[in-house]
């Protein structure tokens, strides 16, 4: 293991979060002494004061950028303009005032939402240009888009070193199971569990079932972020991704087995399926920095399901 964090101050953007907690704990675990996080109480990140302020207070070396306003379907129908405008003016105003202030590197996450509708499967990254996110998280993707614009031009016109990261749906313990907001993960498992609890003799779910979505365990997510703050320096944007996908009516039947719901599965063709199919091409994360996924998909579910139980 180097010693790349050991004496750098790290910013961690949403460390408080999903997915910042692992990245969080990752950066310990590699001997990071000083990670700091700023906390929506004293500093809100849509707000150009309070970044120019947690950058004086924090006096970063590198920032990992994981807050973001997120949702499934429901909840990115419901608020585009909020998801729009808040992921982007966080994302923009981080890199601007991490430039002006040379920060030695900034690491912007992005998201799968960020590709076309119908990407050839599995997605490669030079087809993130070829058409139009899918119409129900567009403003989201394309928000996230603009970073990965902004980190090229920054690059190409000052030096500066940003680099741009793909990932597709994370899940695991820690997640957020809320209905209102939670992604299907955590939104099946929820339904199931409740199932069980109460004798339900069904459930009910979102669209068809037939679209197909890919899902990286968050602690594989966490290191893949890790490995690219350290090792990567360029300006192609890079998936992370586990290579595989399921059907959603598959993985609704997985989550049931797993969670010992015998009930019917009903399906609600009037709400919307979302992008018919998302698998990564996972191929330059582990060329450019060596990141694979290793965490098995049923074994990764247990855990979820079991941290739900608990609480």
């Amino acid at each position: 293991m180097s010693n790349y964090f050991g004496d750098r101050r790290i910013v961690v953007t949403g460390g408080a979060g999903f997915l910042g907690h692992y990245v969080v704990e990752g950066l310990r675990q590699r001997g990071c002494r000083q990670i700091l996080i700023p906390q929506i109480e004293q500093y809100d990140l849509v707000n150009p004061t309070d970044i120019a302020r947690m950058y004086e207070d924090m006096r970063p070396d590198v920032v990992i950028h994981l807050a973001a306003v997120v949702g499934g379907i429901g909840a990115n129908r419901e608020r585009p303009g909020e998801f729009f405008y808040k992921n982007l003016m966080m994302g923009v105003q981080l890199i601007e005032q991490a430039r002006l202030r040379s920060i030695q590197k900034l690491v912007a996450i992005g998201t799968v939402c960020a590709y076309p509708k119908f990407t050839p499967v599995p997605f490669q990254e030079e087809h993130l240009w070829d058409g139009y996110p899918e119409e129900t998280n567009a403003p989201y993707g394309l928000a996230k888009k603009v970073l990965l614009v902004q980190s090229q031009a920054y690059r190409q016109q000052y030096g500066f070193n940003s680099i741009f990261l793909l990932p597709v749906n994370l899940y695991g313990p820690g997640d957020n199971f809320d209905p209102r907001t939670s992604h299907v993960i955590p939104a099946l498992i929820k339904k199931c569990v409740d199932a069980v609890k109460a004798d339900a003799p069904y459930i009910t779910c979102w669209g068809t079932g037939a679209a197909s979505r890919e899902f990286l365990y968050v602690a594989d997510a966490a290191e893949g972020i890790l490995l690219a703050t350290e090792r990567y320096d360029r300006l192609e944007p890079v998936n992370l991704g586990a290579g595989r996908e399921i059907r959603i009516k598959d993985l609704a039947e997985k989550i049931a087995k797993l969670t010992g719901f015998r009930g019917e599965i009903r399906w609600d063709p009037s709400k919307p399926d979302g992008q018919p199919r998302r698998c990564l091409d996972v191929s330059k994360a582990k060329e450019y920095f060596g990141f694979e996924a290793k965490t098995s998909f049923d074994e990764g579910l247990r855990q979820a399901i079991d941290w739900y139980r608990g609480r």
